[in-house]
């Protein structure tokens, strides 16, 4: 009977171990693939004037979550949205890389609280450094280095940092259409874990654009999608402050209106929006209202159009044309941009290398060549040319 016992009992050690190693090994990817989907709609195939057109920008982009997840970015894959080969391909230029640290359980639009956390399962599952568990700065620094770490391994990468970097990133490109620049952000505030001191320690590691808010009530003040509907709080303030005057671009995007009203009313550098849609085309609780967007863009800031449901409603790439024809004719051309949210657990319709397909979207809906150049990245360089620092 000990015998059968010892026997059971390293068969049972046996079928754990190599459901662990199944975990460790499959369910991040399987994951990745699950939440970053791609599911085409009907469009219209680029035709000769919109591949021409496109091939002569400099696609930017103001979202993606790429870092979150551990498939390699130096090589092509056939799930997610985004890696360096796609997005080459795609012809983007400049693709800011947000680091999403948080994430709760049950996640929707409309009330989450802070008490769960899904990254930390995600961050033992796909074996990132044990630092990273239990620290939401600690996940922050990590994804920062990963970035740096492609940089080392891809000559045709840049981090941009500062004016002088992007200004020589755009050179290099005027060379060579494989340099491919990228800016680091983070996904709401979270990871200063309280400190106003852990700015200047994101700074270090390269974040040039900080959100104030994700998915849920922080430090900082209300979520759009958490449970207070707040505005900045005595932190919240000190810590726009600080970023404002390090010169680190602020993220309104995920913020309660309340918030966004506040930080309207404490700064005097134009804000982002990166990714959302406009309420008056897709009326969710993902988006903030028109007059909001108005104010924001009214002050030179930049509103990023998203690319998938809960943002435009339609996320064909008519339905994000529709969208940005809205943007530009409430709100200006040059307050309209790109937010993809690439890779940040939404279904699109095409993935980074299909940016092609905006580009006809565009032209079918009426716009200029002019202001699809505007609208696919030059108003993203250029205001990046102006509000990044001068020095690193």
């Amino acid at each position: 009977m000990a015998k059968i016992l010892i026997r059971l009992g390293l068969g049972v050690i046996a079928i754990a171990v190599v459901a662990i190693i199944g975990f460790f090994m499959f369910a991040p990817a399987r994951l990745d693939a699950q939440m970053n989907g791609v599911t085409p709609l009907p469009m219209t195939a680029p035709g000769q004037t919109a591949t021409r057109l496109h091939d002569g920008l400099m696609v930017a982009d103001l979202h993606a979550d790429m870092l979150l997840w551990s498939r390699n970015p130096l090589r092509e894959h056939d799930y997610g949205h985004t890696d360096l080969p796609r997005l080459r391909r795609g012809g983007m230029f400049l693709q800011v890389f947000s680091a999403v640290t948080k994430s709760p359980s049950g996640l929707n639009y409309d009330e989450n609280d802070a008490s769960t956390d899904d990254i930390t399962l995600l961050a033992i599952g796909q074996r990132w450094p044990v630092r990273t568990w239990d620290s939401i700065e600690e996940r922050a620094r990590f994804q920062a280095q990963r970035l740096v770490k492609i940089a080392q391994l891809d000559q045709d990468f840049y981090i941009v940092r500062n004016k002088a970097d992007l200004e020589n990133a755009l050179i290099r490109r005027r060379e060579n259409p494989n340099i491919l620049a990228g800016v680091l952000a983070t996904e709401g505030s979270h990871p200063l874990e309280g400190r106003i001191e852990t700015i200047e320690t994101l700074y270090r590691e390269g974040y040039r654009m900080m959100g104030l808010q994700h998915f849920f009530d922080n430090a900082l003040g209300g979520s759009l999608h958490g449970i207070s509907g707040g505005g900045l709080t005595a932190f919240g303030r000190a810590a726009v402050d600080e970023m404002e005057r390090r010169e680190i671009m602020i993220d309104v995007a995920h913020s309660s209106e309340a918030v966004v009203r506040d930080v309207l009313a404490r700064t005097t550098r134009p804000l982002v929006v990166s990714h959302t849609g406009i309420k008056g085309v897709c009326d969710t609780p993902r988006n903030i209202s028109d007059e909001l967007i108005g104010q924001i863009a009214a002050r030179g800031g930049l509103i990023g159009i998203g690319f998938w449901d809960g943002a435009v409603c339609d996320y064909s790439p008519a339905g994000i044309a529709a969208t940005v024809r809205y943007g530009i004719d409430q709100f200006g051309e040059d307050a309209i941009a790109l937010g993809s949210d690439f890779d940040g657990t939404v279904i699109t319709a095409i993935d980074a290398s299909q940016m092609n397909t905006i580009t006809q979207a565009l032209l079918d809906a009426g716009l200029t060549e002019a202001q699809i150049a505007k609208v696919m990245g030059g108003n993203q360089i250029r205001f990046f040319a102006e509000y990044l620092p001068t020095e690193e």
